[in-house]
């Protein structure tokens, strides 16, 4: 069996790097021990402008920030045949906000992947929340070293646990290398110390200790604490060493400097076993509660340490039944009593040291490696393609559609442009581009669920409309907060969607009052037609044309008015057309569906050879841009695509999402193909997570949608455009999915 560990490693100087050392050297010890064939290699992470001299188990790296190198290892993965890619986890390992870079390589591998989470956080952001959710659905097992980690897992992150191993922090076999006194530091004769050892930071609390001392060297002179670490490089790399220095200027300032060892180095492993035996107590001092695991507090339990700790979530787990000692947070006055009580009694100490010792001899390497070489072997014939886990994921049925965010972004006046987060921007103020479509959006949501509150939403909506009329029947788009519009800034985007938005009032408008309203506006806005220049008018305009066509299938002009924009998008194809380039603009830039999705429902009214003819050309043309082998990967709007030139997959909106969605709705009522069926559930799926990123666009927390896919994150503004986008979207698939 031939097993790839990704992780930090030696001569990186972190925790991660050491425990996948000695996690790599137990598996391999543990195969030897029971005849097994396995083969472990290494690949490691390297932090941003860090090279270091690894040792031959490593035959490759990722550079933290770049992007290409985890395709590339993927790759190579794949190619290597591993059976088994093992996973340390930890967040500020991996490139990508949270680590997101992380999930383009786990997402191409082929095997079953085995991921260790080191912290498991109570609180996370979107991000950190939803990267560990699709590396959980990537991996075929996860191994926590904490009880509290598997329930948060399955609480917060609603990971099945039948996926979840609980293996503890392993620890060296100290019963092997137990030292005599004459071995002890020199400098420890005849001294009572109080060990601390860990890379140095403020999160550490090292100063509850050295406030302690005063006490206890009162009532013990030949009291010791020493503290091993050099400063974290991280904290180096943004202070230096000045915590490191207020330490010693604290222990000055209480005249304690005398009772106080810094060894400001990486010590060895062995050196640290030497350490932990010989002294009397260790202490973890730590500031957070929110620690789930703790490889030092293990190393000292394993050493036979009497153990002093702050209550952070490890320590409370290991050092229940008489192993440890708990004093609250900064609580220095208490850990100088509970030090002095056990050095006051002898019995009490060495019953510590007995109970820690004993634990420890349950948690050394040889059993970790043990385990972990049995997890492999469980899993190792389970190996499931991500591809098929992730079809199974993304299901709109587990997102019923909630309408809180479009609420949310709706005042008294109408819907509000832009989200700060997920609360309105008021700055911002309104546009009619936003309430046309969410009046579409309001009457599509009336339709499928016979709900009153959205014919409340839609009188809202419908009246913004109206107030941003013209008396000529033409439109301003903009209004502010303060109800100002702005003269003279008509939008043929916003005049096509209002179109498109009263056709279907008229179509399917609830009551009767509405559908004279909705007939009266939609007669006086074709009276303006003949502003629109461009084919997203058009486009958005010949929806319109057809819900109106649908409820009055006599209505000549307004047939003709269809013929006519679609022979004009046509026209366009005509021109900008070329034996690679099958497009209507010489850019490909937002809605792009909507413009093939519009002919093919004007064939549907007109049977026009020619709208077909375009509009599968360019339906075809579409999808070779924007369907990978997996997913949707749409035209980001940082730089459209350009004819002969490349385009940026990032700033991906939900606009173009939607539309896809809507280009296959189109195909289907014409043809009932598999195809657009299947790719439709795709379209859909981006917003799920089924993305370049395999991040959620929508938010089941907000009920809003985020407004894109950027380079390394999502973008987590909820603007009106992106929910209803999502919310439409959903409307249209949900009859999809309820039909597999």
């Amino acid at each position: 069996m031939k097993v790839i560990c990704i992780g930090n490693y030696p001569p990186r100087k972190c925790g991660i790097a050491t425990f996948t050392e000695n996690t790599v050297k137990a598996i391999q010890n543990s195969s030897l021990v029971q005849a097994l064939d396995v083969e472990v290699e290494v690949i490691a992470m390297n932090d941003p402008e860090q090279f270091y001299d690894y040792p031959p188990i490593v035959t490759k790296i990722i550079r933290q920030n770049f992007k290409q190198d985890y395709l590339d290892i993927a790759e190579y993965i794949n190619d290597s045949k591993a059976d088994i890619c093992l996973l340390e986890h930890e967040f500020g390992i991996f490139g990508g906000n949270s680590g997101l870079l992380l999930v383009s390589l786990l997402r191409l591998l082929k095997m079953p992947i085995v991921t260790t989470f080191h912290t498991v956080l109570e609180k996370p952001n979107f991000h950190q929340k939803e990267v560990m959710k699709i590396i959980a659905t990537y991996s075929s097992g996860i191994i926590v070293m904490s009880k509290l980690a598997i329930q948060f897992l399955k609480d917060i992150y609603q990971i099945s646990t039948n996926k979840i191993f609980f293996v503890e922090h392993g620890v060296p076999d100290f019963e092997s290398i137990k030292l005599n006194q004459s071995q002890h530091p020199s400098n420890w004769k005849d001294k009572k110390v109080m060990l601390t050892f860990g890379l140095l930071g403020r999160s550490k609390g090292i100063e509850t200790s050295i406030k302690a001392l005063p006490k206890i060297i009162k009532k013990h002179p030949n009291f010791k604490y020493v503290i091993i670490g050099k400063t974290h490089p991280h904290v180096i790399r943004h202070a230096g060493e000045e915590y490191r220095h207020w330490l010693i200027q604290l222990a000055e300032d209480l005249n304690v400097q005398g009772h106080i060892e810094f060894i400001d180095e990486y010590v060895s492993e062995d050196r640290l076993m030497s350490y932990l035996l010989a002294a009397d107590i260790y202490v973890t001092p730590y500031c957070n509660k929110a620690q789930i695991t703790s490889g030092t507090l293990c190393y000292a339990l394993g050493g036979g340490c009497a153990v002093f700790s702050t209550p952070y979530w490890h320590a409370e787990e290991l050092l229940q039944n008489g192993r440890g000692i708990l004093f609250e947070f900064g609580d220095y006055e208490k850990l100088a009593e509970s030090v002095i009580e056990v050095l006051d009694d002898p019995k009490k100490i060495r019953a510590l040291q007995e109970n820690a010792y004993e634990y420890g001899k349950s948690i050394t390497w040889p059993l970790t490696g043990k385990a972990y070489a049995t997890i492999f072997n469980e899993l190792k014939s389970k190996a499931v393609h991500q591809e098929i886990l992730l079809k199974n994921h993304y299901q709109l049925m587990d997102y019923p559609f909630n309408p809180a965010h479009l609420i949310r972004m709706t005042d008294s006046v109408g819907m509000l442009q832009h989200a700060h987060g997920c609360i309105p921007n008021y700055q911002t103020g309104y546009c009619l581009d936003d309430n046309a479509r969410a009046l579409l959006l309001s009457l599509m949501g009336y339709q499928h669920f016979q709900d009153p509150l959205y014919i409340q939403l839609v009188v809202k909506y419908l009246s913004f409309v109206e107030h941003m009329q013209n008396p000529d029947g033409s439109y301003n788009n903009f209004m502010t907060f303060s109800k100002e519009k702005f003269e003279n800034d008509q939008s043929e985007d916003a005049f096509g969607r209002t179109i498109w938005a009263l056709g279907y009032l008229v179509r399917f408008a609830p009551n009767d009052s509405l559908f004279q309203l909705g007939i009266e506006l939609f007669q006086k806005t074709l009276n303006q037609v003949d502003l629109l220049k461009h084919c997203r008018g058009y486009a958005n305009s010949i929806f319109g044309l057809y819900h109106y066509v649908k409820r009055f299938p006599d209505q000549e002009r307004y047939i003709q008015q269809m013929a006519h924009f679609a022979n004009l998008l046509c026209d366009e194809f005509d021109k900008y057309s070329t034996n690679d380039w099958h497009w209507f603009e010489t850019t490909m830039t937002y809605d792009n569906g909507l413009l093939p999705a519009s002919l093919f429902k004007a064939y549907s009214i007109l049977e026009n050879e020619r709208f077909l003819i375009v509009a599968n050309k360019s339906t075809l043309f579409l999808e070779q841009k924007c369907f990978k082998e997996t997913n949707l990967s749409l035209i980001g709007n940082r730089r459209w695509l350009k004819m002969n030139e490349s385009f940026e997959m990032y700033a991906q909106q939900p606009i173009d999402a939607m539309a896809m969605v809507i280009l296959y709705d189109s195909i289907y009522h014409l043809s009932q193909s598999k195809d657009s069926f299947e790719k439709l559930k795709r379209s859909f799926q981006w917003f799920l997570g089924y993305n370049d990123l395999n991040l959620p666009l929508y938010d089941i927390d907000t009920n809003g949608c985020n407004d894109g896919i950027e380079e390394f994150s999502i973008n987590r503004n909820q603007g009106a455009e992106s929910t209803i986008a999502y919310h439409l979207a959903w409307l249209v698939a949900s009859t999809y999915f309820d039909n597999k």
